[in-house]
């Protein structure tokens, strides 16, 4: 959906003069629609996240002349810093109301594209430069961290909880849309300006996204005790530790696709990625309500076996198209994973701290992404590129165990 349209209907929908609180609990008879104007923020924020994706591995690697480990460090360090700041992001959303957590985390992305550019200075000492650059990605994250879990929390006090998988699955729909796009934007980008370029419009695009939010109205927070953390995760651990194992894949794939690409001669190189992006857009626009329908856990297990199949195909590939199948596969599988957990963890959670729920929930992905990427790394030093996706597959199928404990835990409940 195009930016532009996103404002348009926002303004239609919303219907703000100041700052008037919207009621939570409203259960609307068309969900969605509700949700548009923040999917729009959403996309055009995560933009930045989909411009750096492709083109950072070969800006540390090939630029830099730094080792695969450090590769998976700097784009770890993004989920790494996430996870630091997600809890706080979920409490700042409950408190102080989830459009404050969104603008809060524009403004941290737009400070992230400055350290971006700040790093180039320092070209000559690559040390130095990525140290930079890894503050920059790990400001990055704290921005998403906010943005996402602001963003969640604001759809479902406006779609209501029974709407809780179709919520998380449309705003996933919007930030994978922007990484799909801003995969072959950033890398045409990297072409043309190099990495100054894609640092650039890291610090600007935010403002952008923030222009969108400010005229929306505000979601009324909810006023007195919250429960506590480990009430929580005590509440949430079990979706979470399948979402971890599940996003395995996805780290890898972030991580390494491009650089598989350019190992095997696959041209463009963002083409892996983009599959697995647009498969997973796809998948969650025409199957975003199966979640909320068949169940959260019946839905995942299915999904995890679709994503690690692909996994395995993308890891083994010997040309393009069989890569690109592999990381079609994998996005359409993943696609419904996170968001089947997620109910079960928006079901799970108290209804007075379901920001930080969905904070601690996700929590669990940022575990997976920040210490499994440098791990991932040490694999295609020691094994190769091919065994990343090998190993992934692995860790992805280890979810299916969760899923099976969650079913057969709502049909005893059931009963």
């Amino acid at each position: 959906m195009p930016p532009i349209c996103a404002l348009y209907i926002g303004g239609m929908l919303a219907k703000v003069h100041g700052t008037a609180a919207i009621p939570e609990r409203v259960t609307p008879d068309k969900p969605v629609i509700r949700l548009l104007p923040i999917m729009g923020a959403v996309l055009i924020a995560f933009l930045v996240i989909g411009l750096a994706l492709p083109v950072l591995p070969l800006h540390v690697h090939d630029g830099l002349r730094l080792n695969t480990f450090v590769v998976g460090l700097v784009t770890g360090s993004q989920f790494g810093a996430s996870l630091i700041s997600r809890v706080w992001a979920g409490r700042y959303s409950d408190g102080a109301g989830p459009k404050s957590a969104v603008l809060a985390g524009l403004m941290a992305a737009v400070f992230s594209g400055a350290l971006y550019l700040a790093s180039l200075a320092f070209a000559g000492a690559p040390s130095l430069s990525v140290s930079i650059l890894l503050l920059g990605r790990a400001l990055l994250g704290a921005a998403e961290s906010f943005i996402i879990t602001g963003a969640i929390t604001w759809g479902l006090a406006l779609a209501g909880p029974s709407n809780a998988g179709r919520v998380i699955a449309w705003m996933g729909m919007a930030m994978f849309a922007a990484l799909a796009f801003g995969a072959p934007v950033g890398t045409e980008l990297y072409a043309t300006g190099g990495f100054a370029a894609v640092a650039s419009a890291t610090a600007i695009i935010p403002l952008v996204a923030m222009l969108m939010v400010a005229p929306l109205a505000k979601v009324a927070p909810r006023h007195g005790s919250q429960a506590g953390i480990l009430t929580v995760v005590r509440a949430v651990w079990m979706p979470g530790l399948g979402s971890a194992l599940s996003s395995i894949g996805f780290g890898a794939l972030i991580s390494f696709s491009s650089l598989l690409a350019v190992r095997r001669e696959w041209s463009p190189v963002w083409l892996p990625f983009s599959a697995f992006a647009l498969a997973l857009v796809a998948a969650r626009l025409f199957f975003g309500h199966l979640p909320d329908k068949l169940g959260g856990a019946k839905v995942a297990l299915v999904s995890i076996v679709i994503e690690a199949i692909g996994l395995a195909l993308l890891g083994a590939a010997w040309d393009r198209n069989m890569g690109t199948l592999g990381a079609a596969l994998t996005g359409m599988g993943y696609a419904l994973v996170y968001p089947g957990l997620g109910v079960e963890a928006v079901r799970r959670a108290p209804p007075e701290s379901r920001g930080l729920g969905m904070g601690a929930y996700t929590v669990f992905l940022d575990v997976a992404l920040g210490f499994g990427s440098p791990v991932l790394g040490l694999i295609a030093g020691w094994a190769g590129l091919g065994a990343v996706f090998s190993a992934s597959a692995v860790a992805v199928l280890a979810a299916a165990g969760i899923a099976v404990r969650l079913l057969v835990m709502s049909h005893k409940g059931a009963m």
